[in-house]
C-alpha cells in the first residue's frame, strides 16, 4: 500500500520515544488480558509495538530518508491493524512495563494512525459517529428514552447548580440500576445538582476516541460543555470512567482551553459527602463484597481508595480485594470498545472476574462502571458460576433514606 505519510505523524515525541524503548522483555505478557483469554502471541504488546516498528521503519528509516518511503506490505498494516482493535486498552500492560510506556494512551494514538490510513475502525466500531450523529449515542437510542424509565419520580433536578450529573449512554441505555442509584445517592446528599435535558446530553465521545474516530470530538465536546456552563456547573459528576476520563484528560484540548468546571467520579464525590458527614449510610449490611476496580477509573485517572471508603462506611460490611486490585486490576473484559467486535474474549474475561469473586466466597461482587455492569452480567449468563452483582451506588442508594 503506497502512502508517503509517516507512520509517527499522530504520535508525541514521547510516543515516539515510548515505541523505541520497549526492549520486548516480555513482562506484559503476564497481564495482558486478550493474551491470557486467546494465548495468541500474535496481538500481544511486544508483537504490537514490533510490528510498527516495522512500519515506521517503511517511511521514517534510514532507506526510507535515502531513497523514499517505501510501501508497508498489505498483510503488516492488516495484522498490526487487528491486533491494536483487539486490545481492550486496558493499561495493564503499561502499568507492569519496566521501560514505563503508557499504553493506554499509546494504543488508542495508533488506532487513530490506522483510521487515518482507511484501515481501521474494525466491524461495527465503524457505525459509531454515524449513530451517535444520528441519535446522540453509540446505541441508536432515542433521545427521548435517555432518562426513562429509571430516573426516580421523587427527584427534583435543578435548572441551575454548582453541581450538575452526566448519567453517560452506557449507564442510561444498558446499565439503569447504576444511574438510578446514583441519583438517588445524590439526593439524598442534598445539594442541588442539574442536568441536561435529554436531547442535550449527547455521548462524551469516548467511543470515538478510543477507536481513532476523532471528527466529531470538537462538536460534541463544545455542545456539552455549553450546556453546563449555561447551568453555572462548578462540579460535574459521572460514574462512567470512560467519560470521566475523556472529560478530564482530553475534553479542554478538544475545547480549546481549561474547562469551566471540574470532573468527579460519582465515588469521589459520594466519598467526600461521607468524609464531610453530609451523607451517613445508617442500615447494616452484613456481606462480605468483593470490588473490582474498573482499568479507566485507575489506571486512567487514579481514583482508587474512594470507592473502598464508600463501602467501608457501610455497617457491618466486610470488603475483601481480588488479587489484582488497585493500579494492578484485570480488565473485565468491556473495554476498549473491543468488546463490540471481539464479544467471545470480553465474555471469557468477564467470567475470569466471576471465577474468582465466588472462589473468593464473596457474597456479592460491587461494580463502578457501567460497561463493566453490562459485560459482566452478560458474561454470567449461562455460566456455572453465579453471583450477586452490584453498582456502588445502587448499593449505597438501598442502605440510606431517602430524601423527598
Amino acid at each position: 500500500m503506497k502512502n508517503k505519510r509517516s507512520f509517527t505523524e499522530e504520535l508525541s515525541p514521547k510516543q515516539v520515544l515510548e515505541i523505541d524503548a520497549c526492549t520486548q522483555c516480555g513482562e506484559c505478557l503476564k497481564h495482558c488480558p486478550v493474551q491470557d483469554v486467546t494465548g495468541n502471541a500474535a496481538v500481544s504488546p511486544p508483537e504490537r509495538i514490533r510490528m510498527f516498528r516495522e512500519l515506521i521503519r517503511s517511511t521514517d528509516g534510514l532507506k526510507a530518508k535515502l531513497f523514499g518511503p517505501g510501501e508497508a506490505g498489505r498483510k503488516l498494516l492488516d495484522d498490526f491493524t487487528k491486533a491494536v482493535f483487539e486490545c481492550t486498552t486496558c493499561g495493564a500492560c503499561g502499568q507492569n512495563c519496566p521501560a514505563g510506556i503508557f499504553t493506554q494512551r499509546l494504543w488508542p494514538t495508533l488506532r487513530k494512525e490506522m483510521v487515518k490510513r482507511g484501515l481501521g475502525p474494525i466491524g461495527v466500531q465503524a457505525n459509531l459517529p454515524e449513530a451517535i450523529t444520528k441519535s446522540g449515542n453509540p446505541y441508536e437510542k432515542p433521545a427521548a428514552d435517555r432518562y426513562w424509565p429509571w430516573f426516580p419520580e421523587n427527584v427534583k433536578v435543578a435548572d441551575r447548580a454548582d453541581v450538575a450529573y452526566y448519567a453517560g449512554c452506557t449507564g442510561a441505555y444498558e446499565a439503569q440500576p447504576m444511574v438510578r442509584g446514583d441519583v438517588l445517592v445524590l439526593n439524598a446528599i442534598g445539594v442541588p445538582f442539574t442536568m441536561l435535558p435529554p436531547e442535550e446530553e449527547v455521548c462524551c465521545g469516548f467511543p470515538l476516541f478510543i477507536t481513532g474516530q476523532h471528527d466529531l470530538l470538537e462538536d460534541l465536546v463544545k455542545r456539552l460543555v455549553a450546556g453546563y456552563e449555561a447551568r453555572g456547573v462548578k462540579t460535574l459528576v459521572c460514574s462512567c470512567p470512560c467519560c470521566v476520563n475523556i472529560m478530564s484528560r482530553d475534553w479542554p484540548a478538544y475545547y480549546g482551553k481549561e474547562l469551566p468546571f471540574t470532573i468527579r467520579h460519582i465515588t469521589q464525590f459520594v466519598a467526600g459527602a461521607i468524609r464531610d458527614g453530609i451523607l451517613r449510610i445508617t442500615k447494616e449490611l452484613h456481606e462480605t463484597v468483593i470490588y473490582h476496580d474498573p482499568c479507566y477509573l485507575t489506571r486512567g485517572v487514579g481514583v482508587i481508595e474512594e470507592p473502598r471508603d464508600v463501602l467501608r462506611s457501610i455497617p457491618g460490611v466486610t470488603v475483601i480485594e481480588f488479587e489484582r486490585h488497585g493500579l494492578n486490576s484485570r480488565c473485565c473484559g468491556s473495554g476498549g470498545a473491543a468488546r463490540k467486535v471481539y464479544h467471545e474474549n470480553a465474555i471469557k474475561m468477564g467470567r475470569q472476574t466471576i471465577d474468582e469473586a465466588v472462589a473468593k466466597k464473596a457474597d456479592r461482587l460491587i461494580l463502578s462502571c457501567p460497561a463493566c455492569y453490562a459485560k459482566v452480567n452478560e458474561a454470567m449468563e449461562g455460566h456455572q458460576n453465579q453471583i450477586r452483582i452490584t453498582d456502588i451506588m445502587e448499593l449505597v442508594s438501598g442502605l440510606i433514606d431517602e430524601k423527598t
